[in-house]
This record gives C-alpha cells, structure tokens and sequence, in this order.
C-alpha cells in the first residue's frame, strides 16, 4: 500500500483535506466545539499572566500617619483587626496586598479625625463580623460568648455527680 493511499485524496478545489474546514458550509458543530476547546485551553494559559498584582501599594499602607497620637490610634486599631486573606495574622502585621488597602483605609480616616470605635464599625460592616477579632455581642454571635460558659457548667455538674456517686 502507498503512503498516498492512507491520506484522503484533495476535494475538487484542490485544497488537502485538512484544510475543508475552511471553505464555505463546512463549519459543523464539532468544529465549532473544537474551535471553543482550543479557545478555552488558552485563555487558562493566559489567566496566570494577566493575574499579576501590578497596582502600587495604597500610599498609608507602609507610610505612618504624621501625629503620633493618631499613628498610636491607628495602630493599636490594626492590630486588632483580621486579615482576611491571611486569616492568622492582624492587618498589622500581615503583607498581603489587602492588609495594605485595609491599613490604608484605616489611617486615612483616623487621620481625617473619625474615631477608631467608627473605623471598626465600618469595617465589620463592610466585611463581616470575621475580620474583628474582638466581635461585639449579637444575635449571631452570641453563642460564640456562651459555649464555653455553658461547656464549664456541664463539666462542673458531671464532676458534682461523681464525686456525689462515689460517698
């Protein structure tokens, strides 16, 4: 057998058979898939690289506020405020591009002379009640308050009730 008699023989336009895809009512469905496959398979590709941080750092991430009362202020704000990309770290202490835009945040309104309990609270209701860690009394919260409460006074009734059996 030739090696010309495995390929498919041209079409009456002389283009190779791997070329019909171009002409004029041979785009088929399974092309067009195809077509979507290849597309998809190099926008993954593609999203790293375009994924890149390259916004500059917010200006009052790294740089301390001028009066020392409101950096103090500021401080002892961000130190009791989550990162949320980090999760174990304060905002203070984190590196994250997010604790930068949130320490940004919060010395540009202390510096405007907001107070830090005001700061807090806009914070806690722009992300949640997860980015304090200490959270205030509510009805979502208060269980967090009484667990450990209520935990200590079953230890202490099982603890009663032994020692009670063994008289």
């Amino acid at each position: 057998m030739s090696r010309t008699a495995c390929l498919r023989q041209p079409r009456e336009s002389g283009d190779p058979a791997w070329f019909g895809f171009w002409r004029k009512g041979s785009w088929t469905p399974a092309v067009a898939g195809m077509t979507m496959w290849v597309w998809a398979v190099l926008a993954a590709l593609a999203t790293p690289v375009v994924a890149q941080d390259s916004l500059p750092p917010a200006p009052y991430a790294y740089r301390q506020l001028d009066d020392p009362e409101r950096e103090a202020k500021a401080q002892a704000l961000m130190e009791t405020l989550r990162c949320l990309k980090c999760q174990s770290q304060s905002i203070a202490d984190s590196d994250a591009p997010m604790a930068g835009d949130m320490r940004h945040q919060v010395r540009e309104r202390i510096g405007a002379g907001e107070d830090p309990e005001a700061v807090r609270a806009w914070l806690v209701e722009r992300y949640g009640d997860y980015v304090s860690y200490r959270p205030e009394m509510s009805r979502t919260t208060w269980p967090l308050f009484a667990a450990p409460l209520l935990l200590l006074a079953f230890a202490g009734a099982v603890i009663a009730r032994r020692l009670k059996a063994r008289r």
